[in-house]
């Protein structure tokens, strides 16, 4: 019997912890229906115009951007970037003609299941964080479906409507066993050395690349390798200071595409708690430090660290005393077996594999 011809719009992006979710939702959707046709809907000049096209999908951009909290010229024109973006996503779903839309949080996802809703399309939100964002929030009564990754989500969003899934990762992230040799290779780094990973999330994190960067001198008198993700930001200069520490042993990036052979090579992690990293790291299995960024909304990171840490999965350094703190909880992390070995044990038990087919299992059954 052939396979039924799918048609899905995934809307959403702005950060990395929204597109590789809506991503790995494009996989799975393809692994089970390769025939499926899908579509992404961005913000203009957002990361989703070139992280999505990369991984092999069309995408199509949208006037819209977030509220500042200024007065802005582009705060004047919001009102008239949402309507132009609701008439632009009314006339995408009525060209692309989906079976059902998701919605994955950020500036593109609301204008879209905005219309896809009015049009009466199946929709179906999927939040990563243990705080909803605001689209998210304002969309819930009128979409079918909300998948979430936390057990509490029913403070934000109709009971009823509530699936908790986990958040949907790359596949390849869910198969590390076996790629140690081979991700030491692909980073030049000497395989003798144990490695620590720095990953500051897709937009960078100022404290964990100043607390890094302070410290690369001790990381390399102590024999450990470093693969530091930077961010673009914070690129140049973490990569002119790496350039005095041997080639082997010290490697900055400002973007990683292998995070797989990232997480491989890794013996202990240093993060930021986004909800996309939290679940990354629940399944590599990898000890990890995480630093919640103090940046955003409602200080949900803090709440998703705290998650890990409240099981013995993680251990906590608050921002503000990550200068003083951060690498002398590494360092001893690091040299402790046994406490490397109980993260390691509790984090594995928080990791939802399944959390990407369990959501096109919910989109599949919005489809009458």
């Amino acid at each position: 019997m052939p396979d039924k011809q799918y048609r899905f719009i995934i809307s959403g992006g702005g950060t990395g912890g929204h597109i590789y979710p809506a991503i790995a939702i494009a996989n799975e959707i393809k692994r089970l229906h390769p025939t499926a046709e899908i579509l992404f809907v961005g913000a203009q000049g957002r990361m989703e115009m070139t992280r999505v096209p990369e991984a092999g999908y069309k995408i199509i951009g949208l006037w819209i951007s977030g509220l500042q909290r200024r007065l802005t010229v582009d705060n004047l024109s919001f009102p008239l970037k949402v309507i132009s973006s609701i008439r632009k996503a009314y006339k995408i779903i009525k060209d692309f003609k989906p079976d059902a839309v998701v919605g994955v949080g950020g500036y593109a996802s609301g204008p879209l299941l905005y219309a896809a809703t009015k049009m009466e399309i199946p929709s179906l939100i999927q939040e990563q964080n243990s705080h909803a964002g605001i689209t998210n929030k304002l969309l819930a009564n009128k979409v079918d479906k909300v998948c979430v990754a936390y057990d509490s989500m029913y403070k934000y969003f109709p009971n009823a409507k509530i699936v908790l899934t986990g958040n949907p990762v790359r596949r390849d992230i869910t198969e590390l066993e076996g790629k140690k040799a081979e991700a030491m290779e692909f980073f030049g780094l000497a395989p003798h050395r144990p490695t620590f990973l720095v990953i500051g999330g897709s937009l960078g994190a100022r404290t964990l690349n100043q607390s890094t960067g302070s410290v690369l001198e001790k990381i390399k008198e102590a024999g450990y390798n470093l693969i530091w993700q930077t961010g673009k930001l914070y690129f140049p200069e973490a990569e002119a200071a790496a350039k005095a520490f041997p080639a082997d042993q010290v490697k900055a990036f400002d973007f990683i595409r292998k995070m797989d052979l990232a997480y491989a090579a890794a013996d202990v992690v240093i993060s930021r708690a986004g909800a996309l990293s939290i679940s990354e790291l629940c399944l590599a299995q990898k000890p990890s430090i995480l630093v919640p960024s103090p940046n955003v909304a409602e200080d949900h990171q803090t709440k998703n660290a705290m998650a890990l840490v409240q099981k013995e999965a993680a251990v906590l350094v608050k921002d503000v005393e990550a200068a003083q703190n951060l690498w002398p909880a590494a360092f001893a992390l690091a040299k402790d077996a046994a406490k490397q070995q109980l993260l390691r044990k509790n984090i594995a038990q928080l990791a939802k594999p399944h959390a990407a087919e369990d959501i096109v299992q919910e989109l599949l059954k919005l489809i009458k």
